[in-house]
């Protein structure tokens, strides 16, 4: 059964919309839209726009792209990286022409000049698999509305005027939505097209002024007419005179006219304050900074950090998510089961912030010392707080930097007693320094096994590799140790399995404190 909100969205897709050009008024129908030829055009015009339009493209096309597969913990950092997927090759070069900083870059400008950006898939016609991508110009793609599925597909206007249709898993689209077609995008530039004309206009008023005559126009007023050879004499004379910037100022004589002075000055005309109003306008637009746009007066060092972070965090991040989005949501179901579970992600382009990172640490460092006077131990401290560890005392070596500050002149008597090495206590307790966290363990001293914090484990079975049955159940002092001999945690460096057409399975694992 039809909900009636569908029935009559559905029903409002069919219907035209009016739609404002800068000529005039009519009305076209949700999915149509003929002024995104002229704001692509506008780039070239204006350059403010181009500044504008440059710096973000090129912001969001520099950014490096990586291929996850997402943790059933669903925190970003427990994901795995995964380097070799035919989406993650496609997306590293979409095209035979384009890389993908190219490709990118003028999806970008699509987006940034017309609200929207649009790209068709290539496939091979054996296989449904994406093979290639194409950006596509906005002005040159047509949404196909639909009563009952909402969009039926896409209709690609061909340079000679041809109309290929696409279906919907041909084309993905991005775009800056627009309140007043669901179909079609908004970008910053239809919001100021006058003002990009005003532009345009008054940078060609000043050319014509120089190519002209040097000064605005006049009228030459005749008291009797003039057959066609006298005009085109009169015409002839005052152009050979007075036309162009060599000319400009000489005293005009007329022999049977009068000079009616028309013209407005360029201080009447106030081109610099409107020159600078229009660019005003435009950067408000794009909410692009002046410093983004090459404008460093009255900018130093402090503030110009800070426009570089405020233009990756608001302008190119949210860039990036577009386009996140398309690739997550519209490209990769495309690939079937072999995608399930990924996610593409992006760096993030957004530069840490030395002054906040070391507030976090100053507080994080006074938590963790107020913990440890409580009398919680260092490891346990540094869970707590969000510290990473950083090889933490264990309780035995807790009692054994007591034992050194507290009594320095006994300390060398006492160590040897619990099983540790005296040079390294003696040096401690010599310089006033705390003991290294690799002291040898004595063979006399089996109670301080506990200061042994990874264990390895190896499955034991007609497979496993004498190196291997030797090393099952070694102790290591901490993690850095232990990976030394288990790179990552599992497969021992010295496993011999592999001669033999077997993969080593042993690992190491954190043991639990008692």
């Amino acid at each position: 059964m039809r909900s009636p909100l569908r029935a009559l969205f559905n029903q409002a897709a069919q219907t035209p919309v009016p739609f404002v050009s800068r000529a005039h008024s009519f009305a076209l129908p949700f999915g149509m839209r003929r002024d995104a030829e002229a704001q692509m055009s506008a780039m070239s015009s204006v350059g403010t726009l181009f500044a504008i339009v440059n710096r973000t493209s090129n912001a969001t096309a520099l950014v490096d792209w990586k291929l996850w597969r997402k943790a059933k913990s669903g925190r970003a950092e427990d994901r795995t990286e995964v380097t070799s997927h035919a989406a993650l090759d496609l997306w590293r070069k979409p095209n035979a022409y384009m890389p993908r900083q190219e490709f990118v870059e003028t999806t970008q400008q699509h987006i940034d000049l017309t609200g929207e950006g649009w790209w068709v898939i290539g496939r091979d016609p054996r296989s449904t698999l994406p093979l290639e991508l194409w950006p596509v110009r906005p002005d040159r793609m047509e949404p196909v509305p639909d009563p009952e599925r909402f969009l039926k597909g896409y209709v690609y206007l061909g340079p000679a005027g041809e109309r290929v249709p696409l279906e919907l898993n041909d084309v993905v689209q991005l775009r800056m939505p627009n309140p007043l077609d669901p179909y079609r995008g908004m970008g910053p530039v239809q919001s100021v097209l006058a003002d990009l004309d005003a532009t345009k206009y008054s940078a060609e008023w000043n050319r014509s002024f120089f190519l002209n005559s040097a000064e605005p126009g006049g009228i030459i007023e005749v008291p009797n007419g003039l057959d066609d050879n006298q005009f085109d004499e009169l015409r002839d004379r005052w152009n050979e005179q007075h036309r162009g910037v060599a000319n400009a100022h000489r005293v005009a004589i007329l022999e049977h006219g009068v000079w009616k002075d028309r013209k407005l000055s360029q201080r009447d005309m106030q081109f610099v304050e409107l020159r600078d109003v229009s660019s005003k306008v435009i950067r408000e637009a794009f909410g692009m900074p002046k410093f983004a746009v090459g404008d460093v007066e009255d900018v130093n060092r402090a503030s110009a950090e800070a426009s570089m972070a405020w233009f990756a965090e608001q302008l190119t991040v949210p860039r990036l998510e577009r386009i996140k989005a398309a690739l997550n949501h519209d490209l990769l179901p495309l690939y079937g089961a072999s995608a399930n579970g990924l996610e593409f992600d992006y760096e993030s382009p957004v530069p840490p912030n030395p002054a906040a990172r070391n507030e976090e640490l100053t507080a994080q460092a006074a938590a963790a010392q107020s913990l440890r006077a409580a009398g919680y131990l260092a490891a346990d401290v540094l869970a707590a707080v969000g510290l990473p560890e950083m090889q933490a005392r264990t309780p035995e070596e807790e009692l054994l930097v007591d034992i050194v500050r507290g009594a320095p002149s006994t300390a060398p008597v006492i160590l040897p007693l619990l099983g540790f090495d005296l040079s390294a206590a003696a040096l401690a307790s010599s310089t006033g320094a705390e003991p290294s966290n690799r002291l040898e363990l004595g063979s006399e001293a089996p109670e301080l096994e506990a200061a042994m914090r990874w264990k390895v484990v190896a499955t034991l079975d007609d497979d496993t590799c004498q190196p291997c049955r030797d090393n099952d159940g070694h102790l290591y002092r901490n993690r850095e140790q232990a990976y030394e001999d288990y790179p990552g945690g599992s497969g021992y460096v010295h496993c011999v399995g592999a001669e033999y057409g077997n993969e080593c399975r042993c690992r190491v694992v954190k043991r639990r404190q008692s």
